[in-house]
């Protein structure tokens, strides 16, 4: 069966075309992300002792933990998932994206490696800051800023290694500008955010410790 993906050439020996629309895939998706942004503000909403830029940063954490344990991890784990025939939605997601970069569907080393790290080393501690931002933990801006820097670092090798590959891995403009760019650029600009709210954070609290040893003294 011929495939849809760039460059042309690309051997996929057993390929099983999408059966899902890319509307029933992008509708399951951002309909699945809502329930979980939903549930975690609500339920976040119950204690007043967080703000609601607290809040939203969970809903951040849960959204984004569980798109690299789910997504990304079956993903990782899941060597032939285009030759999959039931219809399996997680799948179908990984065939359409690929349509945006074919080095998924081609197994490429550097996209395997940061996606199984990413899925097993920041989705676990992304549900950690759900629970370190809503317990008040001294640890959560630190581990915050921790997961930031590794997401800020598997993007830009993403993008980076395409480039020196040559950058022509998408169907056609209008995957490449949103799956390839639109929808990775949120792991860019909210990480970014987060880094540098939290080095302020620390900053300030270790400025704080030693101004106070400093009038001990």
């Amino acid at each position: 069966m011929e495939h849809p993906y760039v460059p042309r050439d690309l051997q996929l020996p057993g390929y099983v075309p999408v059966s899902l629309s890319q509307s029933t895939i992008l509708t399951v998706y951002g309909l699945s992300s809502l329930l979980v942004v939903s549930l975690v503000w609500f339920l976040s909403g119950r204690s007043r002792n967080i703000s609601k830029l607290d809040r939203l940063l969970m809903c951040w954490w849960a959204f984004t933990g569980l798109t690299h344990i789910i997504l990304e991890g079956y993903f990782a784990f899941s060597p032939e998932f285009y030759k999959d025939k039931t219809g399996f939605y997680l799948a179908e997601v990984w065939k359409e994206y690929s349509k945006g970069d074919s080095r998924y569907a081609g197994r490429d080393s550097a996209i395997v490696a940061v996606e199984g790290m990413t899925s097993v080393l920041e989705g676990p501690p992304c549900l950690l800051a759900v629970y370190a931002i809503a317990k008040g933990k001294g640890y959560s801006y630190i581990l915050q800023f921790a997961i930031s820097l590794g997401q800020l670092y598997g993007t830009f090798v993403y993008f980076i290694t395409a480039y020196l590959e040559g950058d022509n891995f998408s169907a056609s403009p209008f995957y490449y500008y949103a799956y390839y760019v639109l929808a990775n650029s949120f792991w860019l600009l909210i990480p970014s955010l987060i880094a540098i709210r939290c080095w302020k954070k620390i900053s300030s609290a270790v400025q704080s410790q030693s101004q106070k040893k400093n009038k001990i003294r």
